[in-house]
């Protein structure tokens, strides 16, 4: 059985290899002893905080196969994004360069560079290993996030987004980056990401244009990756647009990949959710109940899986005796649900 659970110290070799294994514009995991260990450490004690509003904890969460103990993925979520350390996008936008006298109308797209995205929650870190990829897996990697959000709506901001990795080939080649590395940076793509993956930004406000840049004025290149995705990223990019994720024409700095967002209330997994009281059962009945994606109620013994549940009267659930082992409840505990419905796919 495959479960969700938070990060642990002892994960520490299973983040790195998948550090490595993510590649170059994974910038949420660098390949860094030091900030992976400490990601480890912030994660643990936002597990075990108790905040009343959306501070600045950061949540790691794990994907293990229970038959092998094995790490095979990894999901998480910043409460706020921007509040410490600067947080940077460019806004899509357009100006308009008119002269009736003329009779000439063009309409121009800039890049603006900017902070909008300041106090707003994020989901990131997703990966999952390629020999992991079947089933449900990617999608309870992604989901468990919109259940822990809904279950501890206090400890999140009411708009959430997701930063898609740009186009860039196996070296780590960016032809927006490169743009920009030749008129304003001279630091190749793998270095600039690298340096914002362990918190140096400094260079960013040093060296960013300050001014609108004129798209057309980009290389072509460059300018047909704006708001583009990674080939390995458009599977995620699809499952957040099912959850009602949108782009609002803000794209990475970097990559120049589109950042989607959407209120947390208005995700389908959300709205679709349910909390239940539980029952535990061993009626072999329920091997013909539906599947669904669940989490107990619990913060610092969190866990997620994909489990048969019958829905029974009076707000109640039951499971099996392996499927509460599993989620680490009790008879009567408190369990969100919701459908693993196709319908959204």
């Amino acid at each position: 059985m495959l479960i969700i659970r938070p990060i642990e110290t002892n994960d520490y070799p299973a983040l790195y290899q998948i550090a490595q294994d993510s590649g170059i514009g994974f910038t949420s995991l660098p390949v860094n002893e030091e900030l992976l260990k400490n990601k480890i450490a912030e994660s643990i004690k936002a597990f075990n905080s108790n905040p009343q509003r959306a501070g600045e904890q950061s949540y790691l969460l794990v994907m293990e196969d229970t038959q092998t103990g094995e790490v095979v993925g990894t999901s998480g979520i910043e409460a706020t994004v921007g509040l410490q350390d600067a947080f940077y996008h460019y806004h899509v936008g357009k100006v308009v360069h008119a002269s009736r006298e003329l009779n000439v109308h063009n309409t121009v797209d800039i890049l603006t560079f900017c902070n909008d995205y300041s106090g707003v929650s994020e989901i990131c870190t997703l990966f999952l290993q390629e020999k992991a990829r079947k089933g449900l897996a990617g999608r309870l990697l992604s989901k468990c996030r919109f259940l822990f959000m809904a279950q501890h709506q206090q400890r999140f901001a009411d708009i959430v987004i997701a930063e898609m990795r740009g186009v860039s080939d196996e070296r780590g080649k960016s032809p927006f980056w490169e743009w920009l590395e030749d008129h304003f940076f001279s630091v190749d793509f793998p270095t600039a990401d690298y340096l914002t993956g362990i918190g140096n930004k400094v260079f960013i406000a040093e060296l960013m244009p300050k001014y609108p840049i004129y798209v057309n004025l980009l290389s072509k290149a460059a300018q047909n990756c704006i708001g583009q995705v990674h080939d390995k990223t458009l599977p995620a990019l699809r499952m957040l647009e099912k959850e009602g994720f949108k782009c609002r024409g803000y794209v990475d700095i970097f990559d120049a990949g589109p950042t989607v967002e959407a209120d947390v209330s208005n995700i389908a997994t959300v709205r679709q959710s349910h909390e239940a009281s539980v029952e535990i059962s061993t009626n072999t009945e329920l091997d013909d109940c539906d599947e669904h994606f669940i989490i107990n109620s619990e913060v610092a013994s969190f866990r997620a899986c994909i489990g048969r549940i019958k829905i029974l009267d009076n707000n109640k659930v039951a499971i099996s005796e392996k499927l509460a082992k599993a989620l680490l409840v009790k008879e009567g505990a408190t369990i969100r649900y919701a459908h693993n419905s196709l319908q959204h796919y």
